[in-house]
Parts: C-alpha cells; structure tokens; sequence
C-alpha cells in the first residue's frame, strides 16, 4: 500500500511540474534547417488544372527547440503555389516552431493559369522562405504548365450533363453516358496545343475526326472518344526522329502527367468504333493506358473498316485491341501488356496482320485472358450470344507471346466458318498439362493452317516491364520471315529496312 502510494504521488508530481511548465523556450532559426528536397518539382499539369499534392520535410537537427518567425511563399497571398503546413492551410505563416531533433512536413500544390500569358508552355517558380533575423533560407518550387484545348459536354438549364446514346439495354432502354457531339470546328485536331477531353467526344455520322502528326489527346477519367455509324477516324501521324519525346506520333493517354501515372492501366475508356462507321486510318499512333485501346465493331464488307499501321496499344485494363465482326488490316503493329488479352477478335470478321508483335506481360494483377484470342462467336450488349463467320484470321512474320504458358485461344462454334492461318512467326504454346491433345484447331503440323512456326522460341525481347518489344542478338524471331510479305512491309516500325532477311514481328533486329 505505501508502495502503491508512493509512486501515485511521483506520477502526480510529474504531471504538476509540466503542467507549471506555461512556456517552452525556443531558439530563433539560425539557417540551419535542413530538407528533404533542394528543389520540389511539381510534375507538369494543365492550365487550370490542380496538381497533385507534393510534400517537403523540414528537419530541425539541433538540440534545441526552435522558432520561425515566418514561412512564406516569396510571392505571397498572391502565389499560385498552395501550402499546408503541419496541417494549416495558407501561404504566409508566422512563428512556426519545431522541437529539438524533430521535423514537420510541408504539402504544395499548385493551379495556374496559362492562358493570359499567350504562351503554350510557361515554367511556373516561386520558393518557400524561412526567414528570421539572421538568416533566410529557401527551397524552389518549380512546375511546367501547358495551355490545352479543352473539350467537355454542357451543362444543361435543369443542371445536369449533356449526354449521348451508346446504345440498348437488355429492356431496349437508352444507354447514355456523359458525352457531346463534335462541332465542326472542332474536327481537326492539330499539334499546336494538347487536346484534353471530358466525357465521350463524338463523331457524328458523315463526318471525320482529322488528327495531325503530332499531337496529344488526354482523355480524363470515364472518358474517350466515339465515332457513330457514317463517321469516320483518321489519325495520320509520322516516323519520329526522337524515339523518347515521339514528337510526329499521335498519342492517346491519359491527362495525368505525372511520371507515377505514366504507366497506370484503365485511366480512360476507350475509343470506340462504333457499327457502321467506316473508313478509319491510324498511322504512328500510340494509344496507352486505357480500359479498352480501341473498341471496333461493324457489319463485315468488302471495304476495310480499320488500317492500323506503325501503331502500338499497351497497357490497356482489359483488351488493347477489341474487334467484333469487323475487317481490319494491320503491319507493324505491336500489342503489348493488357489485364486480359492483348488482342481478341469474336464474332467472326475479317483480319489480316503483317509484320505484328502480340506480347502480354501484364504484371499488375492475375490474367486470365491470352495474348491473341480468335472466335466466332461473340457476347453483344444485350448479353444474347451472337455468331458470323471468321471469314479469315491471317498471320504472317509475327510473333505471339507472353507471360502465361498458351498465349493463343481459338474457339468456334462448329456451325460458322472459322478460318485462319499461321505463317512464318513465333508462337508461344505451352500445353504442359495436355488440355488441347488431339484438338485439330491446335495442330501446329496442319500445313494448311501453320507454316514455318517457331513454337516456343526465344523471343529475346529488350524490356517487356516498359513493353519494348524490339528484338535482341538471341531471339528466334530473327531471319525467319517470308520475303514475299516483308515486300508488302519492307521497313520496320522504326523506319529500319528488313531486307533481305526479314525477322518476325514489328522490329528488325539493331545490333548494339
């Protein structure tokens, strides 16, 4: 019981001399604040588009508490710069202490506006001052802002979003989703400004969406582009010189530009070819980080629906490349990493792909899709199964590949044609457990359906996490495509001649 006693009159003790304790001692700040940055640089954003939230720590490694007279912002309440500092919003702070051996942390961000500058780009700066008597010390801000054109449905009288029909449900109800229908005036999309687009831009029927060499589209989050029955897409970019800055490719991505969102899937939709439109043209065109890269539908015909070339579509949410019962011709087009196929073709149509690279080495989650999936048969948005012919799936100088064991699937549904050929390429078909034993649509002998395979070769690919597909000293895809179709395509999709010993896939071989 004294025992007891004792130490509930220490505790007590304790807790009365701090509390007699009415004011901490601090040192003003001599200069010797310490950071976790020399520079914060705030990524590049969008005219009047907000930052994301970027973070300084400031460590006091002295011995004693101290004391800032004032933190500040050098252009002060009238920054474009933003901060919070230990939880305090503002842009000018006065007294703010930090205690001996400890650290606070400081969160910019930023909105600014380009546009009274007339300037496409401007380099935005200003520093977070530490000032007291003695001394000031300072740490930069700096961020890249760029003007865009900024495309986005109205907002109607009663409040809500302007919207347009995508289609039918089940009940033969509209579906709608936020979305406007392109001026005229805005048909043409040109490299002078980023494009950045909310909700799905449509192409109305009778129309065409015109892009230029160069330019960007940015779409945001549930966003994308829809061409209509009669209209038509025509994306004409060129080889670039600088293979890093792609500056003649046309790029489709997401408006994030953060560099930890340069490789995040399923920022955007998709775009979508919707029946009936016609036409399409996409030349030197990178589409990334989509759910869907592109979505193609359409009642077959003898015209071809879609020409891809010196294209590439990678890290898509679900499918790079989704066709349903259309014709498209392809050459040097790659197909890289998707959450579940690179490249699915149901509902029958007509497909010819020359010189194509299809690698699925998705890692982000478990994929259950292969890399190159071919039906004839199809789900349509009612949910009832639709069914037409594979009038032809042809492959030729190509390579399938990926990180699961069968990167091809064929099915069909025994009654529509389902016709397609293999030639003169890599194939990655692992049957370890012997599924497909005796199955003739796999019978990599069939010379009416396979000629000059490689199955399970060595594709010797540069980095397939950064989905480069070019081909390196030890790859089995080297030297083996047929001359007749590498005439059809005699340069690769960086502009480098195949002949005369074309390799399969969209790369030729580079030594070093």
């Amino acid at each position: 019981m004294i025992r007891q006693l004792f130490i509930l009159v220490l505790v007590i003790g304790i807790l009365a001399g701090s509390a007699c304790r009415k004011n901490f001692e601090y040192r003003e700040t001599e200069g010797r604040l310490e950071f976790s940055k020399d520079t914060v640089y705030l990524d590049t954003v969008f005219t009047n588009i907000s930052s994301s939230t970027y973070s300084l720590k400031v460590f006091n490694r002295t011995g004693d508490d101290i004391i800032i007279p004032t933190l500040t912002l050098e252009q002060g309440s009238g920054s474009n710069y933003r901060l919070n500092v230990d939880g305090v919003a503002g842009k000018v702070f006065n007294d703010v202490t930090i205690m001996a051996r400890d650290s606070m942390f400081i969160f910019i961000e930023t909105t600014f506006d380009i546009s009274q500058l007339n300037q496409n780009e401007f380099l935005y700066t200003d520093e977070i001052q530490f000032i007291s008597s003695s001394s000031l010390q300072q740490v930069p801000l700096v961020t890249l802002v760029k003007d865009a054109v900024f495309l986005f449905p109205s907002e109607l009288s009663d409040g809500t979003t302007e919207t347009i029909v995508v289609g039918e449900d089940e009940q033969g109800n509209e579906i709608r989703v936020e979305g406007f229908i392109l001026n005229d005036d805005q048909l043409n999309f040109t490299r002078e400004k980023p494009y950045v687009i909310y909700g799905y831009a449509a192409v109305d029927e009778g129309k065409t969406l015109n892009i230029e060499a160069g330019a960007r589209i940015h779409f945001h989050k549930d966003s994308g582009l829809l061409v209509s029955e009669g209209g038509s897409l025509r994306a004409n970019g060129s080889l670039s010189e600088d293979q890093e800055l792609l500056e003649n490719e046309v790029i489709f991505e997401g408006d994030r530009l953060e560099p930890e969102f340069s490789e995040v899937p399923a920022q955007w939709g998709t775009i979508w070819l919707a029946p009936g439109s016609e036409d399409h043209l996409m030349n030197y065109c990178t589409i990334k980080n989509a759910t869907v890269g592109i979505l193609i539908e359409g009642q077959l015909a003898n015209e071809v629906t879609l020409q891809i070339s010196n294209s590439q579509i990678h890290n898509s949410g679900t499918v790079n490349l989704w066709a349903r019962g259309t014709h498209i011709e392809a050459e040097n087009l790659v197909l890289g990493s998707a959450g579940t196929s690179s490249l699915l073709c149901d509902t029958g149509g007509r497909y010819t792909f020359l010189h194509t690279t299809v690698a699925n080495y998705w890692s982000n989650s478990f994929r259950a899709g292969p890399a190159v999936a071919l039906s004839n048969f199809g789900v349509n948005a009612q949910g009832t199964i639709e069914a037409a012919d594979l009038e032809l799936a042809q492959f030729s100088n190509f390579i399938i590949d990926g990180n699961t064991s069968r990167e091809i699937l064929l099915s069909t549904n025994g009654s529509n044609e389902f016709n397609y050929n293999f030639s003169d390429g890599l194939i990655k078909f692992n049957d370890f457990d012997g599924q497909f034993d005796g199955d003739p649509l796999y019978d990599f002998e069939d010379a009416a359906r396979y000629t000059n395979i490689v199955l399970n070769g060595e594709t010797d690919f540069l980095n397939t996490a950064r989905n480069d597909f070019r081909i390196g000293m030890d790859s089995e895809a080297r030297d083996i495509g047929s001359v007749e179709t590498a005439n059809l395509v005699p340069l690769d999709l960086l502009g480098i001649d195949r002949l005369p010993d074309p390799d399969a896939g969209a790369f030729e071989f580079v030594p070093n």
